[in-house]
């Protein structure tokens, strides 16, 4: 199971990437074209923006696995152990509550979505937006594995503080490299 687990990962970082790259090669691409010879491509701005889309999404799915996502953390460091832990358990509730409703809410747009064309390149919206239960079921499936995790006694009790403040980020990678 951590195989395909690694392996989805994995591939989403590569996909990541080659939207990345095509869409800085489009923009810069564009920018070229209209400085150099007065022309563009104008498929290019309406497809950077739906791939801006995907990675942003995409990007969400990955930095959740590494729980790399800022947050607040001083009230549940000051928690006792069984304060993290049900602490942990609500706040992981609440976001598979906002994963079933993204998967709700794309659900019930992806009718409107898929008769929808969009005005250049005449792609369907569903295909767009439909990113919305990618990222949904990837991250419920994630919480859910942390559930059962916590369930199971199977974290440590640092494992139940799942986001940093920004300025202990900020802190810890400015005293790695002053070292």
């Amino acid at each position: 199971m951590n195989k395909i687990n690694d392996l989805f990962f994995r591939l989403a970082e590569f996909t990541l990437v080659i939207m990345l790259s095509a869409m800085v090669i489009m923009v810069f691409g564009n920018v070229v074209l209209r400085y150099g010879f007065n022309d563009g491509i104008i498929s290019s701005e309406e497809l950077s923006r739906f791939l801006f889309i995907w990675i942003t999404f995409l990007g969400a799915i990955v930095t959740m696995r590494e729980n790399g996502h800022l947050g607040l953390d001083s009230l549940v460091r000051k928690l006792s152990l069984s304060g993290k832990k049900v602490a942990f358990a609500l706040s992981n509730v609440l976001m598979l509550g906002c994963c079933t409703l993204m998967f709700y809410g794309t659900l019930k747009q992806h009718g409107i979505n898929a008769t929808t064309r969009s005005a250049v390149t005449e792609i369907p919206m569903s295909w767009v937006y439909g990113v919305g239960y990618i990222t949904s079921v990837a991250m419920g499936l994630m919480i859910i594995g942390k559930l059962i995790k916590l369930s199971k006694g199977e974290f440590k009790e640092t494992d139940l503080i799942q986001v940093q403040d920004s300025e202990e980020v900020i802190t810890v990678h400015t005293s790695k490299d002053i070292k």
